[in-house]
Protein backbone atom coordinates (compact mmCIF):
# COMPACT_ATOMS: atom_id res chain seq x y z
CA UNK A 1 0.00 0.00 0.00
CA UNK A 2 1.18 3.10 -0.30
CA UNK A 3 1.31 6.15 1.68
CA UNK A 4 0.59 10.06 0.10
CA UNK A 5 3.66 12.66 1.35
CA UNK A 6 4.08 15.31 0.24
CA UNK A 7 7.45 16.38 -1.62
CA UNK A 8 7.93 20.28 -3.03
CA UNK A 9 4.52 21.07 -2.30
CA UNK A 10 2.84 18.36 -4.65
CA UNK A 11 1.28 14.81 -3.33
CA UNK A 12 3.70 11.98 -4.24
CA UNK A 13 3.44 8.57 -3.27
CA UNK A 14 5.65 6.06 -1.06
CA UNK A 15 5.77 2.41 -0.57
CA UNK A 16 6.35 1.40 3.44
CA UNK A 17 6.11 -1.78 4.63
CA UNK A 18 3.39 -1.18 7.39
CA UNK A 19 2.26 0.93 10.07
CA UNK A 20 3.98 1.19 13.49
CA UNK A 21 2.11 0.58 16.69
CA UNK A 22 3.83 2.90 19.28
CA UNK A 23 2.01 1.47 22.14
CA UNK A 24 2.85 2.73 25.93
CA UNK A 25 6.29 3.45 25.10
CA UNK A 26 8.68 3.14 28.03
CA UNK A 27 11.89 1.28 28.31
CA UNK A 28 12.52 -2.66 28.65
CA UNK A 29 11.37 -2.98 31.53
CA UNK A 30 8.07 -0.79 31.00
CA UNK A 31 7.28 -3.28 27.96
CA UNK A 32 7.92 -6.61 30.10
CA UNK A 33 5.68 -5.26 32.95
CA UNK A 34 2.85 -4.31 30.43
CA UNK A 35 3.48 -7.65 28.97
CA UNK A 36 3.04 -9.43 31.93
CA UNK A 37 0.01 -7.75 33.25
CA UNK A 38 -2.04 -8.67 29.62
CA UNK A 39 -0.98 -11.83 29.77
CA UNK A 40 -2.57 -12.12 32.98
CA UNK A 41 -6.06 -10.11 31.68
CA UNK A 42 -5.67 -12.69 28.57
CA UNK A 43 -5.28 -15.84 29.90
CA UNK A 44 -7.79 -14.76 32.72
CA UNK A 45 -10.23 -13.68 29.94
CA UNK A 46 -9.84 -16.92 27.57
CA UNK A 47 -10.47 -19.15 30.55
CA UNK A 48 -13.43 -17.04 31.91
CA UNK A 49 -14.87 -17.26 28.83
CA UNK A 50 -14.56 -20.34 27.50
CA UNK A 51 -16.03 -21.99 31.40
CA UNK A 52 -18.90 -20.18 30.83
CA UNK A 53 -19.35 -21.46 27.01
CA UNK A 54 -19.16 -25.04 27.73
CA UNK A 55 -20.79 -25.07 31.75
CA UNK A 56 -23.76 -23.17 29.55
CA UNK A 57 -23.71 -25.95 26.91
CA UNK A 58 -23.38 -28.70 29.01
CA UNK A 59 -25.41 -28.39 31.33
CA UNK A 60 -28.99 -28.91 30.12
CA UNK A 61 -30.86 -26.67 32.93
CA UNK A 62 -28.87 -23.64 31.42
CA UNK A 63 -30.60 -24.25 27.97
CA UNK A 64 -32.84 -21.21 28.29
CA UNK A 65 -32.45 -17.56 25.95
CA UNK A 66 -30.83 -16.19 28.95
CA UNK A 67 -28.11 -18.12 29.05
CA UNK A 68 -28.23 -18.11 25.04
CA UNK A 69 -27.29 -14.90 25.29
CA UNK A 70 -25.08 -15.28 28.34
CA UNK A 71 -22.99 -17.93 26.30
CA UNK A 72 -23.17 -15.45 23.01
CA UNK A 73 -21.76 -12.82 24.59
CA UNK A 74 -18.84 -15.23 26.06
CA UNK A 75 -17.72 -16.20 22.69
CA UNK A 76 -18.57 -12.39 21.36
CA UNK A 77 -15.87 -11.02 24.60
CA UNK A 78 -13.27 -14.47 23.52
CA UNK A 79 -12.99 -13.61 20.13
CA UNK A 80 -12.75 -9.55 21.00
CA UNK A 81 -9.97 -9.44 23.06
CA UNK A 82 -8.12 -12.25 21.14
CA UNK A 83 -8.48 -9.49 18.35
CA UNK A 84 -6.24 -7.05 20.25
CA UNK A 85 -3.95 -8.93 22.94
CA UNK A 86 -2.10 -11.94 20.42
CA UNK A 87 -0.59 -8.85 18.13
CA UNK A 88 -0.47 -6.28 21.47
CA UNK A 89 1.56 -9.33 23.15
CA UNK A 90 4.15 -9.86 20.68
CA UNK A 91 4.66 -6.20 20.67
CA UNK A 92 5.90 -5.92 23.96
CA UNK A 93 8.50 -8.08 23.01
CA UNK A 94 9.25 -6.48 19.84
CA UNK A 95 11.53 -3.95 18.71
CA UNK A 96 10.17 -2.90 15.79
CA UNK A 97 5.85 -3.24 16.22
CA UNK A 98 5.33 -3.24 12.92
CA UNK A 99 1.86 -4.15 11.08
CA UNK A 100 1.19 -4.41 7.56
CA UNK A 101 -1.62 -2.36 6.18
CA UNK A 102 -3.89 -5.70 5.53
CA UNK A 103 -3.21 -6.45 9.50
CA UNK A 104 -3.93 -3.57 10.63
CA UNK A 105 -7.32 -3.25 8.29
CA UNK A 106 -8.43 -6.51 9.55
CA UNK A 107 -8.04 -6.30 12.99
CA UNK A 108 -9.78 -2.82 13.14
CA UNK A 109 -12.77 -4.55 11.14
CA UNK A 110 -13.10 -7.57 13.44
CA UNK A 111 -12.49 -5.08 16.48
CA UNK A 112 -15.10 -2.95 15.26
CA UNK A 113 -17.79 -5.71 14.29
CA UNK A 114 -17.10 -7.65 17.88
CA UNK A 115 -17.55 -4.31 19.77
CA UNK A 116 -20.65 -2.98 18.38
CA UNK A 117 -22.31 -6.92 17.95
CA UNK A 118 -21.49 -6.75 21.91
CA UNK A 119 -23.46 -3.09 22.36
CA UNK A 120 -26.54 -4.82 20.22
CA UNK A 121 -26.39 -8.40 22.04
CA UNK A 122 -26.29 -6.45 25.80
CA UNK A 123 -29.31 -4.62 24.28
CA UNK A 124 -30.95 -7.58 23.39
CA UNK A 125 -30.16 -9.20 27.03
CA UNK A 126 -31.95 -6.18 28.71
CA UNK A 127 -34.76 -7.23 26.23
CA UNK A 128 -35.13 -10.66 26.99
CA UNK A 129 -35.06 -9.56 31.05
CA UNK A 130 -37.79 -7.04 30.57
CA UNK A 131 -39.88 -10.17 28.47
CA UNK A 132 -39.18 -12.71 31.33
CA UNK A 133 -39.97 -10.47 34.65
CA UNK A 134 -42.87 -8.37 33.07
CA UNK A 135 -44.79 -10.94 30.39
CA UNK A 136 -43.58 -13.92 32.09
CA UNK A 137 -47.38 -15.72 30.35
CA UNK A 138 -46.11 -14.76 26.78
CA UNK A 139 -42.05 -15.25 27.47
CA UNK A 140 -42.23 -18.96 26.33
CA UNK A 141 -43.90 -17.84 22.80
CA UNK A 142 -42.57 -14.57 22.10
CA UNK A 143 -38.29 -15.44 23.00
CA UNK A 144 -38.70 -18.90 21.56
CA UNK A 145 -35.51 -20.18 19.80
CA UNK A 146 -35.86 -19.35 16.78
CA UNK A 147 -36.69 -15.34 17.65
CA UNK A 148 -33.55 -15.92 20.04
CA UNK A 149 -31.42 -17.12 17.13
CA UNK A 150 -32.60 -14.07 14.88
CA UNK A 151 -32.02 -11.63 17.24
CA UNK A 152 -28.25 -12.73 18.16
CA UNK A 153 -27.55 -12.78 13.83
CA UNK A 154 -29.35 -9.34 14.22
CA UNK A 155 -26.45 -8.16 16.13
CA UNK A 156 -23.70 -10.11 13.99
CA UNK A 157 -25.58 -8.04 10.62
CA UNK A 158 -25.69 -4.68 12.94
CA UNK A 159 -21.98 -5.27 14.12
CA UNK A 160 -20.47 -5.90 10.41
CA UNK A 161 -22.98 -3.30 8.70
CA UNK A 162 -21.13 -0.55 11.68
CA UNK A 163 -17.74 -2.51 10.79
CA UNK A 164 -17.53 -2.36 6.65
CA UNK A 165 -18.33 1.32 7.14
CA UNK A 166 -15.50 2.52 9.32
CA UNK A 167 -13.16 0.35 7.76
CA UNK A 168 -13.70 1.13 4.81
CA UNK A 169 -13.62 5.47 4.86
CA UNK A 170 -10.85 4.97 6.68
CA UNK A 171 -8.71 3.08 4.98
CA UNK A 172 -9.47 4.63 1.72
CA UNK A 173 -7.81 8.24 3.20
CA UNK A 174 -4.46 9.27 1.68
CA UNK A 175 -1.66 8.77 4.92
CA UNK A 176 0.76 10.99 5.63
CA UNK A 177 4.53 10.53 5.65
CA UNK A 178 4.23 9.37 9.19
CA UNK A 179 2.90 5.71 9.69
CA UNK A 180 3.72 5.66 13.42
CA UNK A 181 -0.36 4.93 15.23
CA UNK A 182 -0.33 6.45 18.64
CA UNK A 183 -2.25 3.06 20.04
CA UNK A 184 -1.38 -0.50 21.17
CA UNK A 185 -3.74 -1.66 17.77
CA UNK A 186 -5.33 -0.19 14.50
CA UNK A 187 -8.61 1.77 15.54
CA UNK A 188 -10.26 4.59 13.69
CA UNK A 189 -9.43 7.84 16.07
CA UNK A 190 -5.40 7.28 16.06
CA UNK A 191 -5.83 6.08 12.28
CA UNK A 192 -7.35 9.48 11.60
CA UNK A 193 -4.09 11.28 12.96
CA UNK A 194 -2.05 10.29 10.36
CA UNK A 195 -4.44 11.17 7.44
CA UNK A 196 -3.45 14.34 5.00
CA UNK A 197 -6.82 14.41 3.72
CA UNK A 198 -10.05 16.19 5.72
CA UNK A 199 -11.31 13.51 7.99
CA UNK A 200 -14.57 15.64 8.75
CA UNK A 201 -16.41 13.13 6.73
CA UNK A 202 -14.45 10.24 8.69
CA UNK A 203 -15.40 11.64 11.85
CA UNK A 204 -19.00 12.56 11.33
CA UNK A 205 -19.85 8.78 10.80
CA UNK A 206 -17.63 7.93 13.71
CA UNK A 207 -19.27 9.86 16.00
CA UNK A 208 -22.62 9.53 14.52
CA UNK A 209 -23.01 6.12 13.55
CA UNK A 210 -21.02 4.78 16.71
CA UNK A 211 -22.88 7.69 19.01
CA UNK A 212 -26.27 6.40 17.17
CA UNK A 213 -25.47 2.89 18.18
CA UNK A 214 -24.50 3.86 21.70
CA UNK A 215 -27.59 5.49 22.93
CA UNK A 216 -29.78 3.49 20.94
CA UNK A 217 -28.78 0.75 22.75
CA UNK A 218 -28.18 2.62 26.04
CA UNK A 219 -32.07 3.71 25.78
CA UNK A 220 -33.12 0.36 24.88
CA UNK A 221 -30.91 -1.22 28.22
CA UNK A 222 -32.77 1.68 30.46
CA UNK A 223 -36.49 1.47 29.27
CA UNK A 224 -36.15 -2.43 30.08
CA UNK A 225 -34.97 -1.99 33.30
CA UNK A 226 -37.20 1.08 34.15
CA UNK A 227 -40.04 -1.75 33.46
CA UNK A 228 -37.77 -3.98 35.42
CA UNK A 229 -37.49 -1.81 38.19
CA UNK A 230 -41.19 -1.11 38.34
CA UNK A 231 -42.66 -4.69 37.95
CA UNK A 232 -40.07 -6.12 40.78
CA UNK A 233 -40.97 -3.29 43.10
CA UNK A 234 -44.64 -4.62 43.22
CA UNK A 235 -43.59 -7.81 43.87
CA UNK A 236 -44.74 -9.63 46.82
CA UNK A 237 -42.34 -12.36 47.73
CA UNK A 238 -39.14 -11.46 49.08
CA UNK A 239 -37.34 -14.06 47.92
CA UNK A 240 -38.44 -13.30 44.60
CA UNK A 241 -37.79 -9.71 44.39
CA UNK A 242 -33.85 -10.78 45.87
CA UNK A 243 -33.31 -12.76 42.81
CA UNK A 244 -34.69 -10.96 39.91
CA UNK A 245 -32.29 -7.68 41.47
CA UNK A 246 -29.20 -10.16 41.65
CA UNK A 247 -29.94 -11.85 38.02
CA UNK A 248 -30.52 -8.06 36.73
CA UNK A 249 -27.75 -6.23 38.93
CA UNK A 250 -25.21 -8.54 37.08
CA UNK A 251 -26.72 -7.35 33.68
CA UNK A 252 -26.64 -4.02 34.48
CA UNK A 253 -23.09 -4.07 35.94
CA UNK A 254 -21.98 -5.35 32.38
CA UNK A 255 -23.81 -2.39 30.65
CA UNK A 256 -22.48 0.21 32.76
CA UNK A 257 -18.79 -0.83 32.46
CA UNK A 258 -19.08 -1.62 28.66
CA UNK A 259 -20.95 1.72 27.68
CA UNK A 260 -19.37 3.91 29.77
CA UNK A 261 -16.11 2.94 28.53
CA UNK A 262 -17.54 3.25 25.22
CA UNK A 263 -18.84 6.39 25.28
CA UNK A 264 -16.22 7.99 26.40
CA UNK A 265 -14.06 7.31 23.52
CA UNK A 266 -16.12 7.39 20.23
CA UNK A 267 -19.19 9.28 21.25
CA UNK A 268 -17.76 12.66 21.81
CA UNK A 269 -16.20 15.17 20.26
CA UNK A 270 -12.32 15.28 21.34
CA UNK A 271 -12.08 11.54 21.80
CA UNK A 272 -9.62 11.72 18.40
CA UNK A 273 -7.42 14.47 19.44
CA UNK A 274 -6.94 12.75 23.60
CA UNK A 275 -5.12 9.16 22.23
CA UNK A 276 -3.25 9.00 25.63
CA UNK A 277 -6.38 9.15 28.02
CA UNK A 278 -8.05 7.03 25.23
CA UNK A 279 -5.01 3.97 25.24
CA UNK A 280 -6.11 3.75 29.35
CA UNK A 281 -9.61 3.50 28.16
CA UNK A 282 -8.69 0.98 25.46
CA UNK A 283 -7.57 -1.74 27.95
CA UNK A 284 -10.62 -1.38 29.93
CA UNK A 285 -13.25 -2.14 27.19
CA UNK A 286 -10.35 -4.94 25.40
CA UNK A 287 -9.56 -6.73 27.81
CA UNK A 288 -10.26 -5.93 31.76
CA UNK A 289 -14.28 -5.81 30.45
CA UNK A 290 -14.06 -9.15 28.69
CA UNK A 291 -12.11 -10.35 31.79
CA UNK A 292 -14.58 -9.16 33.78
CA UNK A 293 -18.19 -10.38 32.56
CA UNK A 294 -17.98 -14.15 33.05
CA UNK A 295 -17.17 -13.22 36.49
CA UNK A 296 -19.77 -11.06 36.96
CA UNK A 297 -22.52 -13.31 35.86
CA UNK A 298 -20.91 -16.39 37.46
CA UNK A 299 -20.08 -14.72 41.46
CA UNK A 300 -23.63 -13.07 41.57
CA UNK A 301 -25.53 -16.20 39.36
CA UNK A 302 -26.68 -19.28 41.68
CA UNK A 303 -27.72 -21.11 38.30
CA UNK A 304 -24.33 -20.79 36.62
CA UNK A 305 -22.58 -21.25 40.37
CA UNK A 306 -24.90 -24.55 40.50
CA UNK A 307 -24.24 -25.88 37.37
CA UNK A 308 -20.52 -25.22 38.10
CA UNK A 309 -20.96 -27.66 41.12
CA UNK A 310 -22.41 -30.32 38.95
CA UNK A 311 -19.98 -29.95 36.07
CA UNK A 312 -17.21 -30.55 39.18
CA UNK A 313 -19.02 -33.59 40.72
CA UNK A 314 -19.16 -35.00 37.40
CA UNK A 315 -15.37 -34.32 36.37
CA UNK A 316 -14.72 -35.89 39.90
CA UNK A 317 -16.79 -39.10 39.43
CA UNK A 318 -15.55 -39.63 35.80
CA UNK A 319 -12.34 -39.49 37.42
CA UNK A 320 -12.81 -41.97 40.20
CA UNK A 321 -14.54 -44.82 37.54
CA UNK A 322 -11.38 -43.96 35.31
CA UNK A 323 -8.99 -45.38 38.54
Amino acid sequence: MAIAVYRNGSLSAVSLQGFVLVGFGGGAETQALLFAVFLVLYVVTILGNLTMIVVITLDARLHSPMYFFLKNLSFVDLCYSSAIAPNALANFLSTSKVISFEACATQLFFFSLLATTEAFLLAVMAYDRFMAICSPLRYPVTMCPTTCTRLVLGTYCGGCLNSIVQTSLTFQLPFCSSNRIDHFYCDVPPLLQLACASTALNELFLFGLCGFIIVSTTLAVLVSYGYITVTILRMHSGSGRHKVFSTCGSHMMAVSLFYGTVFVMYAQPGAVASMAQGKVISVFYTLVIPMLNPLIYSLRNKDVKDALRRLGQRHSLVKKGGK
